[in-house]
C-alpha cells in the first residue's frame, strides 16, 4: 500500500512539474543594515519540503555558497556564518537575510528552490544605497593605480575600490554623477562589466567636439584581458575624517605613523571623497592618503585653491620619500 501510495505521489509530482522560474530583482542597501533578499516560491508545496540554497556569484564565474537548507537540517558557509539566516514566513518563503552587511557582501545572489513540483531561481542585485535613504545619494569617483591609467582588468577594478572603502559603481549611479556635472575623460569599468566615461563638454579627445554630452559607452568588456580605470562610488562616512596638525611636511611613512600615534588610520581615497560629498569638507593642503596619493577636498572654490569648481584636487603619486605634505586620517566608528 505505501509503495502504491509513494508510485502515485510520484506520478502527480512528475504530471505538475514546471519549467523552473526565474526572475532578476535589484535591492539597494547602506553598510551596517540588515537586509532581506527576496525569493518565494508561488504555487503547490512538496509534501516533503523545499530544499533551497543560496549562492553568491563571483566575478570569475564561480559561486561562493552562503546558505543551504532542506527541512530542519540548516548550514551556513564562509564569512556569511552566524550572520545569515532563512525568514521563513511560511513554508515556500526562502527569502534571506543578511546582517551588519559590509562592502564585500555587495554583488549578486542566487536562489534555488527546488522541491520537484514547481522549483524557481531567482537572481538579487545587492548595490550599495546612499546615506539618505536615496538609492544615488552619495558620490562616484574615477580612480586609477600609481602604474598609471588604464591598468586594471575587471577583478582588479573591484578590489581597488574596495581598498579605497567603495563599490565598483553601477551604470545609474554614473548616470547620476554625470547630470550633478562629472566630466572625465577616461573610461572606467562600471559593476555590469560595461567600460564607460561621463562627458558634460564635449571636445575632440573626449569622442568629438559635435557630438552631445552623455556617457561614452564602450560596450561590455572582457574582465580578464581588457585594461581600463574605474568608476568607484561611496554612499558613507563611518567615523570621523580630518586632516592632522604637524609641526612639519611629513613622508609617506611618518604620515602612517602620526595617524597611528593619534588614534586612526592614514584615510583612504574614498574616505576623502565622502567627506568632501556628503559633509562638505573643505580643506587647502594637500596630504597623504593610503594609497600613497597625495589630494585635498575643496567644497568653497577659491584662488589658489581649485578657483573653478568644487572638486577633490589629485596631486599625484610622489616619491614617498618626499617630505613635502601633510596627512588626511580617519577613526572608524566603535
Amino acid at each position: 500500500m505505501i509503495a502504491l501510495f509513494s508510485l502515485a505521489l510520484f506520478f502527480f509530482a512528475s504530471s505538475l512539474r514546471v519549467e523552473a522560474q526565474d526572475e532578476r530583482i535589484k535591492v539597494y542597501a547602506n553598510r551596517g543594515d540588515n537586509i532581506t533578499l527576496p525569493c518565494k516560491l508561488e504555487g503547490l508545496s512538496n509534501l516533503f519540503g523545499n530544499r533551497i540554497k543560496w549562492t553568491k556569484l563571483e566575478d570569475d564565474s564561480t559561486e561562493t555558497d552562503v546558505l543551504m537548507s532542506m527541512g530542519f537540517h540548516k548550514k551556513t558557509y564562509g564569512k556569511f556564518e552566524d550572520r545569515v539566516y532563512l525568514l521563513k514566513k511560511d513554508d515556500n518563503d526562502a527569502t534571506l537575510v543578511i546582517t551588519n552587511l559590509d562592502l564585500k557582501d555587495y554583488g549578486t545572489y542566487r536562489c534555488e528552490i527546488i522541491n520537484g513540483l514547481n522549483d524557481k531561481t531567482v537572481e538579487v542585485d545587492l548595490e550599495l544605497q546612499g546615506e539618505n535613504s536615496l538609492s544615488f545619494t552619495g558620490v562616484v569617483f574615477p580612480y586609477f593605480p600609481r602604474l598609471g591609467r588604464y591598468n586594471f582588468n575587471f577583478q582588479n577594478a573591484e578590489a581597488a575600490c574596495l581598498e579605497q572603502d567603495a563599490v565598483v559603481a553601477s551604470f545609474e549611479q554614473l548616470y547620476e554623477e554625470w547630470r550633478s556635472g562629472l566630466d572625465w575623460c577616461n573610461a572606467g569599468w562600471l559593476n555590469d562589466g560595461t567600460v564607460q566615461y561621463p562627458i558634460t563638454k564635449p571636445r575632440e579627445p573626449c569622442g568629438g567636439a559635435r557630438t552631445s554630452a552623455g556617457l561614452r559607452n564602450y560596450g561590455s568588456r572582457d574582465k580578464s584581458k581588457s585594461r581600463y580605470d574605474v568608476f568607484c562610488f561611496t554612499a558613507s562616512l563611518k567615523g570621523l575624517f580630518y586632516y592632522l596638525i604637524q609641526p612639519r611636511k611629513l613622508d609617506y611613512e611618518e604620515a602612517v605613523n602620526a595617524c597611528k600615534g593619534d588614534g586612526a588610520e592614514i584615510a583612504k581615497v574614498g574616505h576623502m571623497y565622502a567627506a568632501w560629498k556628503l559633509h562638505g569638507y573643505d580643506r587647502c593642503d594637500a596630504g597623504w592618503l593610503a594609497d600613497g596619493s597625495v589630494r585635498y577636498p575643496i567644497s568653497r572654490p577659491r584662488k589658489n585653491c581649485s578657483p573653478t569648481e568644487a572638486a577633490v584636487r589629485f596631486v599625484g603619486f610622489p616619491d614617498k620619500k618626499q617630505k613635502l605634505y601633510g596627512v588626511y586620517c580617519y577613526k572608524p566608528q566603535p
